[in-house]
């Protein structure tokens, strides 16, 4: 796919919608590269690849997508270990619908209403072409990140965790560093060191931010902490140098590729022809390579990617269902502390009731006895003040009857006397 050919993605949307896509070689700083950018405000996927025994703190890659690139990869002779997966292989245009259809709805489900999606996963380095049109289908635009680490570090990885040859990793490295260089030539692009991002991140990120001409989402104080967290040199599992020379042929067009790539990780403009004609030696390498593969070792190389793609995805399979195990143990755990809680806030709750309860009705208790001793007291009140009007009723009528009777007395020896004079006047006469 020529520039001219490629779709819009290369512009910005009037929304601002940006996809992030993180590029280049397995087990070239992918992962902590992706995880520095999530930190900073990038959205990544529903579904995450979770760690395992070669990288204990998660490949943060949509492991849905990564089959479906499996998927992609195979249905056009090629394999995510493929040393010669450059460049892109489309697939008749009707064929090719089907495959964008299947990932333009896989993308939307994993990523939903992002609005900076961030996705990672190494194999989009050589089906980038095929990503661009997914992205200009869901109308996003396109910010491009590559780690670079030295091809023998990520050898040593591959040694170790997949049984490679330093050669086929070398090939493999120098298959995705071109397509991710190459599909990205138009759109707002980083080159970072993998050594450089362990050491001084901050640098890295400045790098990333003055390429794409944006600031990342939302890279705080808290982004900071989070990744001076988890950045550290113990990452660095396997030695970045030696002579590339040494492994013939491939060795050697590695080192040149290399060199290019170590100059835009410092900040320099390298020339594009310099890797153009650095990928057509590497086309006419896979020329002649082909003429020696017999149909059998090809068909033989087919069924081991498969076996591995498919081992690969019960892995992928086995430690997602390993991770809803746990996740759900965890939400039993929360479950059963949230039912403790409950029970013990009930418990709480009822005893409080009671004791209100109580300090209520002795409360009221208080109050009808207070009420009742009041009544009692104004009711002896009233007792004592109608004995008392009585007493003083009785002590005024008593003093009437005495001076009534005291008057009577006078009256009874007045009419006496009266009677007396009257008798002796009559005597006189």
């Amino acid at each position: 796919m020529t520039t001219q050919d490629r779709p819009d993605s290369a512009r910005q949307t009037a929304d601002g919608r940006t996809a992030y896509f993180v590029l280049g070689m397995h087990r070239s700083g992918t992962s902590a590269t992706t995880q520095v950018l999530a930190a900073a405000g990038c959205q990544l996927p529903e579904n995450v690849m979770p760690g395992d025994e070669h990288n204990a703190k998660g490949y943060f890659e949509p492991w849905k997508i990564a089959i479906l690139n499996d998927e992609r990869l195979r249905i056009g002779g090629s394999a995510w270990d493929d040393a010669f997966a450059y460049p892109f292989r489309p697939l008749p245009r009707k064929d090719e619908r089907a495959w964008l259809n299947r990932a333009t709805e896989l993308f939307d489900t994993e990523y939903r209403f992002a609005r900076f999606p961030l996705m990672k996963d190494p194999r989009a380095s050589v089906l980038m072409p095929f990503w661009r049109t997914v992205l200009d289908d869901l109308g996003f635009g396109l910010r491009a990140v590559i780690p670079v680490r030295h091809p023998l570090a990520v050898a040593g990885s591959l040694a170790r965790r997949d049984n490679f040859s330093t050669e086929k990793s070398l090939l493999i490295w120098t298959s995705y560093m071109l397509g991710a260089e190459a599909y990205t030539r138009d759109v707002a692009r980083a080159f970072v060191s993998y050594d450089g991002l362990l050491s001084d991140w901050r640098a890295e990120v400045a790098k990333i931010e003055a390429a794409h001409g944006a600031p990342l989402p939302s890279l705080g104080a808290h982004s900071a902490e989070q990744i001076d967290s988890f950045l550290s040199p113990d990452l660095r599992h396997n030695a970045g140098s030696g002579d590339l020379g040494r492994f013939g042929w491939a060795g050697d067009l590695t080192a040149r590729v290399l060199a290019w790539f170590e100059a835009a990780a410092a900040g320099e403009a390298p020339a594009a022809s310099t890797l153009d004609a650095l990928a057509a030696e590497y086309a006419d390498w896979r020329a002649k390579v082909e003429r020696l593969v017999s149909p059998m070792t090809r068909d033989f190389d087919v069924t081991r990617a498969e076996l591995r793609h498919q081992r690969a995805v019960e892995v992928v399979l086995r430690n997602t269902h390993e991770r809803e195990k746990a996740d759900w143990k965890a939400h039993e755990v929360k479950l059963d502390l949230e039912r403790e809680t409950l029970l013990r806030n009930l418990r709480i709750e009822r005893e409080t009731m009671r004791l209100t309860l109580e300090h209520e009705f002795a409360t009221e208790r208080q109050q009808l006895i207070a009420e009742r001793v009041a009544e009692r007291e104004a009711l002896e009140a009233d007792r004592a003040a109608v004995r008392a009007a009585l007493e003083a009723d009785i002590v005024r009528i008593d003093a009437e009857r005495q001076a009534a009777e005291q008057a009577l007395e006078a009256m009874r020896r007045r009419w006496e006397e009266l009677t007396r004079r009257l008798d002796s006047l009559l005597a006189e006469t």
